[in-house]
C-alpha cells in the first residue's frame, strides 16, 4: 500500500494547514530543508493511513460474517470476538494518531511556503557573493554641514 496516494481522513486538514494537497506536501518533505512540523505530520499522517486501512479491513470483515445472506452455522462467537479485539485496538491507535496530529497542527507555528522560499533564495544569493563584494570598504557620505566651498 502506498500511503502516499492512499487517503486519509486528515487530509483536508493538512491540506489547510500547509496550503498544498497532501501529494505536494510529500514532494516538499523530500526537498531540501524541510519544516519539522511538515516532516512529523506525513509521519503521523503516514501511520493513521495504515490503521484507517485496518480499521476499514476489519469493518468490512465483520460486515461479510453478519450478512444477512451469510449461512448462520458459518457464524463463530470466537471469530467475531478476535475481530472486536482488534477492532478496539486499530480504533484506539487511529485515534491516539489523530490526536496527535491535532496537537502538532495546534501548536505548530503558522506554516507559510512563501517565507521559506524567499528565505532559501536569500540564502543561496548571500552565499553565492564573490569575496571581493564582502571585502570593499564602506561608502563614506560626508555630513552635508562639512562641506567645502
Amino acid at each position: 500500500m502506498r500511503v502516499r496516494t492512499k487517503p486519509c481522513s486528515q487530509d483536508a486538514r493538512l491540506h489547510e494547514a500547509f496550503g498544498a494537497p497532501v501529494t505536494e506536501l510529500y514532494e516538499l518533505a523530500a526537498g531540501p530543508d524541510p519544516s519539522a512540523a511538515l516532516t512529523r505530520a506525513l509521519e503521523l499522517r503516514s501511520f493513521l493511513v495504515v490503521v484507517e486501512e485496518q480499521v476499514a479491513r476489519i469493518r468490512d470483515r465483520v460486515h461479510e460474517a453478519m450478512s444477512p445472506g451469510r449461512d448462520m452455522n458459518e457464524l463463530s462467537a470466537d471469530e467475531l470476538r478476535m475481530d472486536a479485539q482488534w477492532l478496539e485496538a486499530a480504533l484506539d491507535a487511529r485515534s491516539g494518531y489523530r490526536r496527535s496530529l491535532d496537537v502538532l497542527l495546534r501548536t505548530m507555528p503558522p506554516y507559510v511556503q512563501q517565507d521559506r522560499a524567499v528565505r532559501r533564495t536569500q540564502q543561496s544569493v548571500t552565499a553565492t557573493l564573490p569575496p571581493a563584494v564582502a571585502a570593499r570598504a564602506p561608502v563614506r557620505v560626508r555630513a552635508a554641514h562639512s562641506r567645502r566651498p
